[in-house]
């Protein structure tokens, strides 16, 4: 069972490396930052990194929490102004009433 799971590890270690991170994380998906951050915690938990490395990763994987958070903060805003009726219902022409 530890076989395979060290076999899963590297795998997904391997796949992450080819992941590229020319995108800042802020123009990222939210989806998009998860997956990353998800990759960069099982290469971190490989421990197969250089100390310089996961450093490095740890970096990333907080700029990525940051931009997943502030996502979700617009979202839950935009969700609010939603539930208070802010937006006005359209007429059945497609204008606002």
């Amino acid at each position: 069972m530890k076989n395979a799971a060290r076999q899963v590890r590297a795998c997904a270690s391997e796949l992450a490396k080819t992941i590229p991170q020319t995108e800042t994380p802020e123009t990222l998906s939210f989806e998009a930052a998860i997956q990353e951050l998800e990759s960069i915690v099982l290469r971190m938990e490989s421990d197969e990194l250089a100390l310089e490395d996961s450093l490095s990763a740890y970096k990333r994987g907080i700029e990525l929490v940051r931009a997943a958070q502030q996502r979700l903060y617009a979202a839950e805003q935009q969700v609010r102004i939603l539930e208070e009726g802010v937006l006005k219902p359209l007429g059945s022409d497609g204008g606002a009433q």
